[in-house]
């Protein structure tokens, strides 16, 4: 026979037991109702977007391996190496457009950074204002570019006539593949080496 002390206890426990079941039952309904009509917990905030800005990008043309200076509206943030990652970007969209002059498939993706620093003044005691960009593609990229040493020169070019036209004081460039430094960009074009951007102008005019 069980003790009366023990039927209260066990009363106690089972009263108890509902309770926190129909508590439990409670919020996962309410968490659900806030799911569905998209509410948090917690307050968020709007994600920060970057006004449009004209940018100038030199895009390469196979026809005549010209570089063609185009005139485009896009959200450039504040940042110059993130505004840098976007213009190069928007650029790499251009090259992997169907009706592209310069047939290179990736994007805007292909970009993974861009690092930016000043570059050493060697007739002073302190850096100048110029600055080497550090442009790191993806392996992806590397390993779909169309092999050949005008096509790949055109991209290297164009990418380092882009950064100019829109980071003047950006004076050298360099590129990494993955983080790590690659022989070349697919077979030819030599990514071991520093890029002058003064090397990298435009052939022909401005066209929209």
């Amino acid at each position: 026979m069980i003790p009366r002390y023990q039927k209260i206890i066990l009363g106690l426990l089972l009263v108890a037991s509902l309770g926190m079941g129909i508590k439990l039952w409670q919020l996962r309904d309410r968490a659900h109702k806030n799911l569905l009509a998209g509410e948090t917990t917690t307050p968020t905030e709007a994600p920060e977007v970057a006004p449009a800005e004209q940018a100038t990008l030199i895009a390469a043309n196979d026809l005549d391996n010209s570089l063609v200076p185009q005139m485009h509206s896009l959200p450039l943030p504040a940042d110059p190496g993130a505004r840098a990652r976007a213009v190069l970007g928007k650029l790499l969209d251009l090259y992997a457009a169907p009706d592209s002059t310069h047939p290179v498939p990736g994007g805007a993706a292909s970009v993974a950074q861009v690092f930016l620093m000043p570059v050493p003044d060697t007739k002073a005691t302190q850096a100048s204002e110029n600055q080497l960009a550090v442009v790191n593609l993806t392996g992806t990229f590397a390993a779909s570019h169309p092999s050949g040493l005008e096509t790949e020169s055109l991209t290297v070019l164009s990418i380092c006539a882009t950064i100019r036209a829109n980071l003047p004081n950006v004076t050298e460039v360099r590129f990494l593949v993955d983080g790590q430094q690659r022989p070349s960009l697919a077979g030819h074009a030599d990514l071991t080496r520093t890029y002058l951007t003064a090397d990298a102008t435009p052939t022909e005019g401005s066209r929209p």
